[in-house]
């Protein structure tokens, strides 16, 4: 009989109230969430019900919630559904934001900058306690890349979208092989990039584009082939046409996004204000026109919506419409103006609310939920703000001209610069543009250069799948061996494990709140039961008997 109580300091069975069955006596507060959620068995009151829009249990700090530099395991059964018109959010954390100090653990949705689904219900863990500040390692260049127009992380893969500029040129998909080794994975076009990427039903989809290089103070591609189209990947070079959102007016898919579980496209003409609309994928080659919000370029799902931000205002003194919101049929709903602002590059959800990145001025700004927006501030003396991403418990962003990333450290409008990526010499313009988290890692793409970048910030691991919808049973381990390792669980199995580190890197002790349904990201968006939190780490056996100890009820 596997031992599964020692060691515990926390047992939440979340059915019915939020007290501490452990006997350690770290009872939570319910901050809104529905405590006559429907558990495994399908009764009611058997599990604690989120909505991803505020709610959630907060336990106060305790000295048996300080972890140290012990093991650490969390064990808990999450349901998400696959109607869902919001992110999947963060099931557990204690964490210092200020400090950078503490651990969280939640799904990942990540919309990277113009516009890809970067990360898609990818089960992250991380711990980090400001120790070591991270280091960015070239990842190579794929292909004859100039321009990293893309990445997403799905199947396992982390895949790069391309710009690729000679005359006899088209745009790859690229799959990473680790080191400074990239696969061609190919795609039947014969314009010069892929612009945007998403996995979507397991399968890794890719819009195509026709990139003029003087956007970016390039020399333009000889090519001149409209894109437009979107394909389906189905694994060594083969690739199925799945149509062309807009019609044959458009040359260009500049944004895939996931919402509601259907695949989103935004479609326009080739690099050109000429916004064609936002399209549903229904299938084959079949779209189904969903408006046209004005000046579309990123999307991202947000507390039932699905927003699109945008630019091309007309110059510094003329507002930009930044964001709308969909509410069905053609409808969308404008959201306020930004100042002095042309053009909105990113979106990012952190501690729940909604950034976005802009030009000219380089600045980030935090929506309010009516139509008023936060300044939170310029990243360096940078002119644009690109790819944005939640990485272990931060916000990151990268920028033109320098292509340098920046890390948020909240308090209004404070920016830590981690260096830039891309050195070219004698170029006005240099981007970081693209951005997911891939085994444990934060990667970004850059222009001119097209080299691929990435930094450990703490320690990490990760689940490249998507985690499938219903129940599921996860767990989360980290080691107090020597060397110390993070690994993940689903459903009884390991599904990730985190390179060796030293102990004292894992010392996380800090005085904030253990947040059940809250964490960097956003709030979770589903049902919870069961959570134990232990501070030593469990053995695969003892996970294995959490799981079938779940499952029998």
């Amino acid at each position: 009989m596997e031992d599964t109580e020692a060691g515990l300091v926390g047992y939440w069975k979340l059915a019915g109230d939020c007290m501490d069955y452990s006997g350690a006596g770290n009872h939570g507060k319910n901050c809104g969430a529905d405590l006559t959620a429907a558990g495994l068995d399908g009764r009611r009151a058997r599990a604690a019900g989120f909505n991803g829009r505020g709610r959630y249990v907060e336990v106060p700090d305790s000295p048996s919630l300080r972890f140290g530099s012990t093991g650490i395991s969390v064990s808990v059964w999450v349901r998400t559904d696959r109607a869902r018109d919001d992110l999947s959010g963060d099931i557990l954390s204690k964490y210092d934001p200020e400090n950078r100090m503490g651990f969280t653990f939640g799904i990942q949705n990540h919309a990277s900058a113009v516009n890809s689904q970067s990360n898609y219900r990818n089960l992250h863990f991380g711990l980090d306690n400001k120790l070591i500040e991270p280091s960015w390692t070239d990842c190579g260049r794929p292909g004859n890349a100039r321009f990293v127009y893309a990445l997403a992380v799905g199947g396992g893969d982390l895949y790069a979208g391309t710009y690729e500029a000679g005359a006899d040129e088209v745009g790859h998909v690229y799959r990473y092989a680790g080191g400074t080794d990239w696969i061609d994975c190919g795609i039947p076009i014969a314009c010069n990039a892929v612009r945007s990427l998403a996995f979507y039903e397991g399968k890794l989809y890719a819009g195509t584009t026709s990139h003029a290089g003087k956007g970016s103070l390039q020399p333009d591609s000889p090519n001149k082939t409209p894109g437009g189209n979107v394909y389906r990947y189905e694994g060594g070079m083969e690739w199925v046409d799945c149509g062309k959102p807009g019609g044959e007016n458009s040359g260009s898919v500049p944004g895939l996004i996931i919402f509601n579980n259907c695949l989103y496209a935004h479609a326009n003409g080739a690099y050109s204000s000429n916004t064609n609309g936002v399209y549903r994928y229904e299938g084959n080659e079949k779209w189904t026109y969903c408006g046209t919000p004005r000046g579309a370029w990123a999307m991202s799902s947000f507390n039932g919506n699905l927003f699109c931000v945008g630019g091309y205002g007309g110059g510094m003194n003329t507002p930009v419409i930044a964001m709308s919101r969909y509410d069905g049929d053609t409808g969308w709903v404008p959201c306020g103006t930004l100042p002095n602002t042309v053009q909105v590059y990113a979106i990012a959800i952190y501690e729940g609310e909604l950034y976005v990145g802009t030009w000219p001025t380089g600045t980030v700004f935090r929506w309010d939920g009516g139509e008023g927006w936060m300044d939170c501030g310029r990243l360096g003396d940078e002119l644009e703000v690109m790819g944005m991403m939640v990485y272990n418990g931060k916000l990151y962003a990268g920028t033109l001209p320098l292509a340098q990333v920046y890390r948020y450290e909240g308090g209004g409008k404070s920016w830590t610069c981690l260096g830039r990526l891309d050195m070219t010499p004698d170029a006005a313009y240099r981007r970081a543009w693209s951005m997911a988290v891939y085994r444990g890692r934060l990667y970004c793409g850059t222009l001119p250069a097209g080299h691929i970048y990435s930094l450990e910030a703490g320690r990490n691991v990760t689940h490249d799948f998507e985690l499938a919808f219903g129940w599921r049973h996860l767990a989360a381990v980290k080691d107090d061996d020597r060397p110390c390792r993070l690994r993940l669980y689903v459903d009884g199995e390991q599904v990730g494990t985190s390179a060796p580190f030293n102990g004292y890197e894992a010392y996380i002790s800090n005085d904030r709140p253990l947040k059940i349904g809250f964490g960097p990201q956003d709030y979770f968006n589903g049902n919870m039961a069961e959570l134990r939190v232990y501070n030593r780490n469990l053995t695969e056996s003892q996970v294995a008997a959490l799981y079938h100890q779940g499952k029998r009820g």
